[in-house]
């Protein structure tokens, strides 16, 4: 019963994501902001979608920041984006360039001022976002990047990526942590949607000025002893060597170290 119900949100999410997309076109057309409403509409409604027939209902813990700042997310599936879209006011994400092209999602991102990157090019990639922001284009708004360039499974360790300090020293602003147990009812790849409750959880700010290997060694620790904290609160075993935030600051600093 939990896979038919997953297979018909997943159907009327993406005919709801056709649909609204092609009505709000003239929008799209207009201005950012008439794009951004059709965005902010879309995540809102595919919530409360997702509740009612799956019974995963959501919940946003901390404060939404405001005005021109830096996030730094957990991200483990399309999930978190859609909470955390909904919970602020002006976002911008840096996206993978291949997600331009996808259907309805691309035109509405690019429209937006979300910033598209390759892949596995890290000197390129890394310029291209800061040649963005000094543009000024996203003055003002909430810049969204995940620091592990990826989605990530639950327990699962990826290595944190240096972009997101290279724009935190750019933009010279705070850097808000935001933490996540999404991927445990709504995993990375799969059909299966599950039953609970999925939360993103916006964390203590990192002021503005810190130097490579404090600022890394902060972020992955305050993202993930908060994420696995509410994969605990809903029942995932993370392990004993996830647990120890003492091992994840000291192998951050001994990566920033080896790249610098």
């Amino acid at each position: 019963m939990q896979l038919f119900r997953s297979a018909l949100f997943n159907a009327l999410m993406y005919l709801w994501m056709a649909v609204l997309g092609i009505a709000c076109v003239p929008l799209l057309i207009a201005s950012p902001e008439g794009a951004r409403w059709t965005c902010s509409f879309y995540a809102r409604t595919t919530l409360w979608m997702l509740e009612k027939i799956v019974g995963l209902r959501t919940e946003v813990r901390g404060t939404p920041p405001t005005g021109g700042v830096l996030l730094a997310a957990k991200h483990q599936s399309f999930l978190d984006i859609i909470i955390i879209w909904s919970a602020l006011e002006r976002p911008f994400f840096i996206m993978k360039s291949i997600l331009k092209y996808a259907p309805f999602l691309g035109q509405y991102a690019y429209r937006l001022g979300c910033i598209p990157v390759a892949r596995g090019r890290r000197a390129e990639a890394i310029k291209q976002m800061l040649a963005e922001v000094r543009s000024g284009r996203r003055a003002g708004g909430q810049l969204m990047i995940y620091p592990q360039g990826t989605r990530v499974a639950p327990g699962a360790h990826v290595p944190y990526k240096v972009g997101t300090f290279a724009l935190y020293e750019q933009l010279g602003q705070p850097c808000v942590p935001v933490a996540t147990n999404v991927g445990l009812f709504w995993p990375k790849r799969g059909l299966l949607r599950r039953q609970g409750l999925g939360v993103v959880e916006f964390l203590e700010p990192i002021p503005p000025g810190l130097d490579r290997a404090t600022f890394m060694a902060t972020m992955e620790e305050r993202i993930e002893s908060a994420s696995n904290r509410l994969m605990e609160e809903a029942g995932f075993p993370v392990s004993l060597e996830t647990q120890d935030m003492g091992d994840a600051v000291a192998r951050a600093a001994r990566d920033v170290a080896r790249d610098s």
